[in-house]
């Protein structure tokens, strides 16, 4: 005996304000076991790459914004260049 197998489909919602009747009727249809509702949030796009930003550059937008300006504070030259590059330039 095989027990059937559970999915998901993800549903994006262009007019937030349908979110509630829409999450009524797809709940109505068979087969369905749950439904969840949650916002999304807005993605920054870059118009140079064509890209949205991921989620590491968004959260070091958030957290800029919200003042957890991230700083590094460097031991030497060397160290700062280690941190920035991965190596020290001159340095093998």
């Amino acid at each position: 005996m095989t027990l059937p197998q559970e999915g998901q489909l993800l549903v994006n919602i262009s007019d937030i304000s349908l979110m509630k009747d829409i999450k009524k009727a797809i709940s109505m249809l068979k087969g369905v076991t749950k439904v969840k509702t949650q916002k999304v949030k807005p993605r920054l796009y870059d118009p140079e790459t064509g890209e949205y930003l991921n989620d590491k550059t968004m959260k070091l937008i958030e957290d800029v914004h919200n003042g957890k300006e991230p700083v590094y504070h460097a031991e030497s030259v060397d160290d700062m260049f280690q941190k920035i590059l991965g190596y020290v330039p001159g340095k093998v």
